[in-house]
């Protein structure tokens, strides 16, 4: 069924402590819509600069993602540069340019604004609420958020908050915007705002899905050669909001297998830098490496 997705495309400049890229393909709409394009065909609604290759959206049409809702519009696209310390779970950013990101009004295409499931990337709350209130009657609705929108917006996202179904956030995230420091007791708090679910991203430590039917942990899959961790996040929501597409459903069941699914994409994402590590993956690939994840879980 249909998945939309509204968020950012860019150009990223990173640094590990092993290695770095300039001009790297990315975005947090980028990342999802690839992770979602092996389950369904994701709706991409986004903005970006005259500067933005052809090549680019070339590549995100063949691995199956709609992009009639990308708007370029005259001046250069959203670039960000981030560099990784060697334990990959701090990040400094070294600099962000919105460029047309800075004016941009999502206009969701007449034909996915019936769009039965939708992820929000992150974006401001405002920017992700006007957007939403273009799809006539979603199914499920899930976000993603970030400190800075916290920060400095946390009327709109309390706001936002409201009108969704679920949000995702980092251990970080979730304590700063319920001033809670135990993770269960945040999520609980955030569950008071409005979402009927919250998934508390851990990183390499897995994730946490919580909802009123349903309490469920996943740890992350055991990459032994992490490259890029940028993205991960957003291929983690692609996999978890594919999944829930291509099922149909976003029951307590479907969404435990979606983390699961989530968890297979991100761990690909991290391979390499960009989103070829990902994009290039086969089916049969994924089904092995789902397969491989199971037999850890399960008892």
């Amino acid at each position: 069924m249909s998945l939309l997705v509204i968020g950012t495309l860019a150009y990223d400049d990173i640094e590990t402590a092993y290695d770095s890229r300039k001009g790297v393909l990315g975005g947090s709409a980028t990342y999802f819509a690839i992770a979602a394009s092996h389950y369904t065909d994701p709706h991409l609604v986004g903005v970006v600069g005259t500067d933005f290759a052809k090549e680019d959206i070339a590549a995100m049409q063949k691995s199956g993602v709609n992009t009639t809702g990308v708007e370029i519009v005259e001046g250069k696209t959203f670039r960000w540069g981030g560099r990784y310390e060697k334990d990959w779970n701090t990040r400094h950013t070294t600099f962000t340019e919105l460029n047309v990101l800075e004016t941009f009004e999502p206009k969701v295409p007449e034909a996915s604004r019936d769009s039965k499931f939708v992820f929000l990337a992150n974006a401001a709350p405002a920017v992700q609420l006007h957007a939403l209130e273009q799809v006539t009657k979603p199914e499920f609705v899930m976000a993603d958020t970030m400190n800075l929108w916290i920060d400095i917006a946390k009327d709109d996202l309390l706001n936002l908050l409201k009108h969704i179904d679920a949000i995702v956030l980092n251990d970080e995230e979730a304590r700063m915007l319920t001033g809670e420091a135990n993770l269960i007791t945040a999520a609980n708090r955030v569950l008071e705002m409005g979402p009927k679910y919250v998934i508390l991203k851990k990183g390499e430590h897995g994730a946490f899905l919580i909802g009123p039917d349903v309490h469920f942990s996943l740890p992350a899959y055991p990459v032994t050669n992490v490259v890029d961790p940028t993205g991960a996040g957003d291929s983690f929501a692609g996999g978890f909001m594919g999944h829930i597409a291509a099922t149909g459903n976003a029951s307590s069941q479907t969404m435990r297998q979606a983390m699961v699914h989530g968890t297979v994409t991100a761990s690909f994402c991290v391979e390499d830098f960009g989103i070829q590590p990902l994009a290039n993956r086969t089916a049969d690939e994924l089904a092995a490496r789902h397969k491989e994840l199971m037999s850890i879980v399960t008892v």
